[in-house]
């Protein structure tokens, strides 16, 4: 029996999906300046220069998909990635176009509760 493509559509779907929403710039962005961090979107705002309301839009995609987790502490939200897998997807696909990412250094942010990796 020969299959055809449409056998094979709602297994390759989410697939799709996936890449689908890390086909915008300014996403991907947002998932390396989160890396292994915790980061809310006082620090994202701070190092991508993007405004608060936008960022706040791709981390609700990005949450709606199950690319990044919330946890709350007070008023303020960190997002992280659900899975480290994640971040390995963007560098790897990074790799094999010969691209250098870039590197961000989430800030301390005046009256946010976050302290970032060796800034304590």
């Amino acid at each position: 029996m020969k299959l055809n493509m449409s056998d094979y559509t709602p297994e390759i779907n989410p697939v799709a999906e996936s890449f689908s929403l890390l086909s915008q710039s300014s996403r991907l962005l947002i998932l390396l300046a989160i890396g292994e961090n915790n980061a809310c979107v006082c620090h994202l705002e701070a190092v991508l220069g993007m405004r608060q309301a936008y960022i706040s839009q791709q981390l609700m995609l990005l949450r709606a998909a199950g690319v990044v987790k919330t946890e709350r502490n007070g008023r303020h939200i960190f997002y992280s990635l659900t899975d480290p897998s994640w971040l390995g997807l963007i560098q790897q696909a990074a790799k094999l176009k010969g691209i250098t990412l870039p590197e961000f250094e989430l800030p301390c942010i005046e009256g946010c509760v976050y302290t970032p990796p060796d800034q304590s």
